[in-house]
């Protein structure tokens, strides 16, 4: 079993033998057997074990058993008590949740601050199995049938090639001692009511139900893989990202091979679920304005494009910038000026994301607001007076664009730059103009 974990890690390139490992110890069975396997391969590493608060004595025993298996390996232990129930009510959400979130968070930080390679979990077939199953009980896509994959980010899993009864016979070989978890018995779980009472029943039909899951999770992967270089071949085509938004050419996603499922594979980063999906596919020859919205961002369906925004709440307010400050900084924003000299002959910067300004015309403090209905500047190469809202419209400005454009404003109200679009005429630099303040969206 030994070599056959050893080929698992070589194998997958979980780590290096001489990487320090943080091994997630519950004080189980599956956990002890990986303690022991890292002990007997020489491969350094510490414990790292987290209470949860709901199972009183017992699990305080489990602490003092996981401490003793520490100090029996001579590695370094951690331990930590967590308010599993007030963070869950906090967050709305189960204790099964709250307390994975909990523990990988507070992982990764001990991990980190330690220095060390990796976060070893003592995950197998078996795992691999229920989740699969699990996941397809909810509906999933592919990434919920490649089940666990051996090597996440800063997560490994060595012992993801073992089945469970591999395990139950390296305890009795080595007659190692483990703690039970009366709450793994319990029907309240939805995972526990999988392993209880289904997988059996498809056990009874294939013996190497666990095996045969392992292999199918391992091909799926594979297929996995094949769809995301398609769909990252189809992101550099049809996908722009610029600070403001996303935008997503519909006439080239049209021409893609199962549209929807490619454009789920690009919506997934921004919450997007795949009935959605399905229906922004059949926007694609409707009237442009449709909207459709995900818990993060809002999408809209706009002339031959799809734009895709941050959701935001109204934004409300004004914010001041100082003469002599350096640096503006708000939610979604975020401004830094230079004021310079500007000499005969001078070229003030151009761009999108800038603005030069005559310094001694404007008046401070000035004021960065969202944009407001009857606002009117004069855009810079026109004399007369031009209403921000059909200049938005002029600029084909999506419509979820138009909530998040901001104005700088001069202390006597006049629209100084219309930030990322247009500076006003009657604050350009020009040969008399001895100061420019740049101002720049970063």
């Amino acid at each position: 079993m030994l070599d056959q974990v050893q080929q698992f890690i070589q194998e997958h390139q979980l780590f290096s033998p001489t990487d320090t490992l943080l091994l997630a110890v519950s004080g189980g069975l599956d956990s002890v057997v990986l303690a022991d396997v890292l002990h007997r391969l020489g491969q350094p590493f510490a414990v790292a074990h987290g209470h949860f608060g709901l199972r009183g004595e017992e699990a305080d025993a489990d602490e003092e058993f996981v401490r003793k298996l520490a100090q029996q390996y001579k590695v370094p232990c951690f331990a930590e008590f967590f308010q599993t129930k007030k963070f869950a009510e906090q967050e709305g959400i189960s204790t099964q949740m709250a307390a994975r979130a909990l523990r990988y968070e507070w992982f990764e930080r001990v991990r980190a601050q330690q220095g060390y390679a990796a976060i070893a979990t003592a995950h197998h077939q078996r795992d691999t199995a229920e989740t699969m199953l699990l996941n397809l009980t909810h509906g999933t896509g592919l990434a919920g049938l490649h089940g666990i994959r051996p090597k996440t980010g800063h997560l490994v899993r060595p012992l993801l090639g073992l089945s469970k009864p591999d395990l139950f016979d390296y305890v009795v070989e080595r007659r190692l001692v483990w703690r039970e978890d009366a709450s793994n018995d319990s029907p309240v779980y939805q995972r526990n009511r999988l392993r209880l009472e289904v997988l059996p029943v498809l056990r009874d039909i294939n013996p190497n139900l666990d095996q045969t899951m392992s292999t199918t999770a391992e091909r799926v992967g594979g297929a996995e893989e094949i769809v995301r270089r398609y769909v990252a071949d189809t992101a550099a085509q049809a996908q722009r990202t610029e600070p403001e938004a996303t935008y997503l050419d519909i006439r080239l996603l049209q021409n893609t091979a199962a549209t929807a499922l490619v454009l789920h594979e690009l919506l997934r980063p921004f919450g997007f679920a795949y009935p959605v999906v399905k229906d922004i596919v059949r926007s694609f020859g409707a009237e442009p304005g449709r909207r459709f919205e995900s818990p993060t961002h809002l999408l809209v369906k706009d002339r031959e494009q799809l734009v895709i925004t941050p959701r935001r709440l109204t934004q409300f307010g004004t914010h001041q910038l100082q003469a002599g400050q350096e640096v503006l900084k708000i939610d979604g924003l975020h401004l830094r000026t230079e004021l310079l000299e500007a000499p005969e002959g001078y070229e003030p910067p151009r761009g999108k994301a800038l603005a030069a300004l005559d310094a001694d015309k404007l008046r401070f403090p000035l004021t960065v607001r969202p944009w407001q209905e009857g606002d009117w500047f004069m855009p810079i190469g026109m004399k007369g007076k031009k209403l921000l809202s059909d200049f938005l419209i002029d600029q084909k400005v999506p419509l979820n664009l138009k909530d998040s454009v901001w104005v700088l404003a001069t202390a006597d109200g006049k629209i100084a730059w219309v930030i990322g679009y247009r500076p006003d005429e009657r604050f350009k630099v020009t040969a008399e103009t001895e100061r420019v303040l740049v101002v720049r969206r970063m």
